[in-house]
């Protein structure tokens, strides 16, 4: 009596392997292992959507950054206040007392958190620009 064990039967006859159905047994159990190549593919793939998961959420934490900057620049345009006339009229050659003078110093101090915030703000902006391509793409 033949046995039914497919590695036993490789050995015999092809065709008394077709009449007794075994050889689709074999077929199917080389196709239950993955090949090597299949394996490393599929790695590959769930490498590649960690990476897209974690480019989107670089890219909404510069979004964040963004909002972040642009609040802090308006705040230290509020705080620096209108000191331009007083600016000029310093440049002119006025000269200024009392209370003039002491917005004129909490201006000239606020103008360079205003140049750094403007800076930190240009800076956050050209890293979301990447952004607005997802953005769009998204919203479409």
């Amino acid at each position: 009596m033949p046995r039914t064990n497919a590695r036993k039967t490789e050995a015999t006859d092809p065709e008394l392997l077709k009449e007794l159905g075994l050889e689709e047994i074999e077929e199917t159990e080389a196709d239950s292992e993955p090949p090597e190549e299949d394996a490393e593919a599929q790695e590959v793939e769930e490498t590649q959507e960690v990476e897209a998961v974690q480019d989107i959420d670089e890219i909404l934490n510069s979004l964040k950054t963004l909002l972040s900057t642009v609040e802090k620049l308006q705040k230290v345009r509020q705080d620096v206040g209108d000191i331009k006339s007083l600016l000029v009229r310093m440049l002119d050659g006025e000269l200024m007392a009392g209370e003039e003078l002491e917005q004129l110093k909490t201006g000239v101090a606020g103008l360079l958190r205003l140049v750094r915030a403007h800076s930190d703000h240009q800076a956050a902006l050209a890293k979301a620009q990447a952004a607005r391509d997802l953005l769009d793409e998204v919203l479409k």
